[in-house]
């Protein structure tokens, strides 16, 4: 954990608004004066948006799962590198839309390589940084589906069929039922926007105090 700075992460299956939450708590934690810095996984760096394109376009349907697990991992090498570690270190709050413990649910969970060796390769790119604050927005797979069409957008894994994304809310549940650490927070986000910003508010006050 970094000496200073605050890094909070947004877990959950598609649909679960993340997007929605993380302006939201970045709009109230400005007005309250706190410097932001706002990314997502993967992304957030020039170098991570490219692998961004490749690990999630449509058209990668193919993609070895090996390769998948390895291009997560560079993207967030990069962005922790550029952008996280720094922001940490000058005192800021970083808020990110899916980091670490993605990697642990979608490939070692779901598709089988083990927590151990995806938590050995999350150690390497984060440099042993953990989130100070992990929300789960937890959804249904029905509803966070079709939230998702809804909204017109879809990548690679949006494609994956109903049952893996039942495997995705069952391990990110698991996971947030083991945390030894106290970092997780799960909030249901079936309930309305306004409702769900409130306890998020509720939970990172916490934090700042």
């Amino acid at each position: 954990m970094a000496d200073k700075g605050l890094l909070i992460t947004f877990e959950g299956g598609e649909g679960g608004g993340k997007t929605t939450q993380i302006v939201r708590l970045r709009d109230k934690l400005t007005k309250a004066g706190h410097d932001v810095v706002v990314l997502r996984e993967p992304g957030g760096t020039v170098i991570s948006e490219q692998i961004r394109e490749v690990v999630l376009s449509a058209k990668n349907a193919g993609i070895a799962y090996t390769t998948e697990v390895l291009l997560f991992q560079a993207a967030r090498a990069q962005i922790y590198r550029e952008i996280v570690l720094p922001s940490l270190k000058a005192g800021k709050i970083v808020l990110i839309d899916r980091s670490r413990d993605s990697s642990v649910v979608y490939q070692g969970m779901v598709r089988g390589f083990g927590k151990d060796l995806i938590e050995q390769l999350n150690e390497i790119s984060t440099k042993n940084t953990y989130p100070d604050l992990t929300i789960l927005l937890d959804i249904s797979v029905e509803e966070g589906l079709q939230r998702r069409a809804d909204s017109g957008t879809s990548n690679r894994l949006d494609m994956e069929d109903t049952d893996f994304h039942q495997k995705v809310r069952d391990a990110y549940l698991q996971l947030a039922k083991e945390d030894s650490a106290h970092r997780w927070v799960v909030i249901d986000a079936n309930k309305s926007i306004d409702e769900v910003d409130e306890e998020i508010w509720t939970k990172v006050s916490v934090k700042l105090n």
